[in-house]
């Protein structure tokens, strides 16, 4: 799980992303420095940590998404108790972005430039639908799981393309914001020596 800090962009707020939401369908409620946002039907959005860098321990360097950690959920919760927040903070931190392996690849049946893929990232074996043009049956690829938030902001839900369920997404050099990036469509082949179910670090 990500969350994201941009001192010279938008302040010292820490901004902890739980689930998308209509802007025009929220409530805000204040405890000090935290701001929580929920849907007016009481669903958690998210958090807003404001002074920040003064509160938690934070690379004030950063300049959008970071990591969340163990140590951070735990000096957050030190933060929400003080401030009369019992919210319990159980965020899921496995890895979004990991090492899959291709095992097999089969032409979409509604779409002539669609593959159904079945990705095997470790853990699970996840079917993944795929309009890449270079993407084939034993590859190893970076998947970005349901969950993940990619460097533009988009968040990876389950969802079904033309018809056909698809949950993660196998992710190019430029989704993943990589330096020289090739423009030219396609997937993001690693060598063989990755792991498969490793945490793909970028």
């Amino acid at each position: 799980m990500n969350v994201f800090y941009n001192q010279k962009g938008i302040g010292d707020v820490l901004i902890v992303p739980v689930k998308d939401g209509n802007r025009y369908d929220i409530t805000e409620e204040a405890f000090g420095p935290i701001t929580k946002i929920t849907t007016v039907n009481g669903e958690l959005l998210g958090y807003n940590i404001f002074q920040a860098s003064t509160l938690l321990s934070i690379d004030t360097e950063v300049a959008g998404s970071m990591k969340l950690t163990e140590e951070l959920i735990g000096e957050m919760k030190q933060l929400f108790e003080k401030n009369g927040l019992t919210d319990p903070l159980d965020f899921d931190l496995s890895p979004k972005f990991v090492v899959g392996y291709v095992k097999e690849k089969n032409q979409h049946e509604n779409a002539d430039k669609l593959s159904v893929c079945q990705v095997d990232v470790g853990s699970e074996t996840l079917q993944i639908v795929c309009g890449a043009p270079n993407v084939d049956k034993g590859q190893r690829v970076v998947v970005a799981k349901v969950g993940a938030v990619m460097p533009s902001g988009l968040q990876i839900k389950p969802t079904s393309l033309r018809g056909v369920a698809s949950n993660g997404m196998i992710c190019s050099q430029k989704e993943l914001g990589l330096p020289n990036a090739p423009e030219e469509k396609g997937i993001y082949v690693l060598e063989e020596s990755y792991e498969i179910g490793q945490a793909f670090e970028f």
